[in-house]
């Protein structure tokens, strides 16, 4: 019997009709600009979508020159609600949104399972966002693709940037790290403190603080994993929530960063 992880935040973060998704997540994308880019990494933020849509279709517009290519998406995000010890897999065989069913890559999943910092946990995945956000977008963008959904909790950098090696592949695989910026600070001190991070990143520097993203745990692991396998990072947007649908007194800051082999 197939098991799936049903959508948890479609009607909240993002449209829960599918035309609507549809047309929203299109609409992103065409007033996204494009570079001339072939993505092997992205780093894209997971907010509601009127809140970081726009920053998050910044990245996934610049895979348009490679989107013919790529089968499997490994997607890491940090977990939001579940303390979980290392990286947690979802342990069903299909993520579904309003846009359709996405299969697990079998052989990704068995290719990790028996590291010691990979464990299954249906639990931490059941309502976790910083993944399902990003899959309406990868399904508008891609042919057919499949999944390797990971939800990271507490790590080494060193741990993440083993799986992430063990997984790595060819033009074929895509890297997608879900990760927001500061949380709550005021407007300006906001862009000061996420100008500093997205520099670290842009020169492979970690580690990033965990006040400074979300994600910073798997944004680590793939700082290190860009060093090994000479990635170049490319800055596509930086914005805050201020700068899109809130109050500039408490802002969540956004990136969108490329990484080419």
């Amino acid at each position: 019997m197939t098991t799936i992880r049903s959508p948890a935040v479609a009607g909240l973060f993002y449209p829960a009709d599918a035309w609507q998704l549809k047309q929203d997540v299109q609409h992103l994308l065409a007033e996204a600009s494009v570079h001339d880019l072939k993505p092997k990494v992205l780093i894209v933020p997971h907010a509601g979508y009127i809140y970081s849509g726009a920053v998050a279709a910044a990245a996934y517009a610049n895979l348009s020159a490679v989107a013919a290519i790529i089968q499997r998406v490994v997607l890491l995000g940090p977990a939001h609600r579940i303390a979980v010890r290392g990286l947690a897999l979802p342990g069903v065989d299909v993520f579904d949104t309003p846009l359709g069913s996405v299969k697990l890559d079998v052989d990704l999943v068995h290719a990790i399972a028996y590291l010691p910092q990979v464990t299954v946990n249906k639990e931490v995945h059941a309502l976790e966002h910083s993944l399902e956000v990003q899959l309406p977008f990868l399904q508008s963008i891609l042919d057919e693709f499949t999944l390797l959904p990971l939800a990271v909790g507490m790590a080494a950098a060193e741990e993440v940037a083993e799986v992430l090696n063990y997984v790595w592949g060819g033009q074929e695989t895509l890297i997608v790290i879900s990760s927001d910026l500061s949380h709550y600070l005021p407007y300006a001190t906001a862009q000061r403190v996420d100008s500093e991070t997205v520099q670290s990143i842009l020169q492979l520097r970690h580690p990033i603080e965990h006040d400074h993203a979300c994600g910073s745990i798997p944004i680590n692991g793939l700082i290190m994993a860009a060093q090994k396998h000479h990635l170049t990072p490319h800055l596509l947007d930086l914005r805050n929530s201020g700068d899109t649908a809130g109050s500039r007194n408490q802002v969540v800051g956004y990136a969108a960063i490329a990484f080419n082999e």
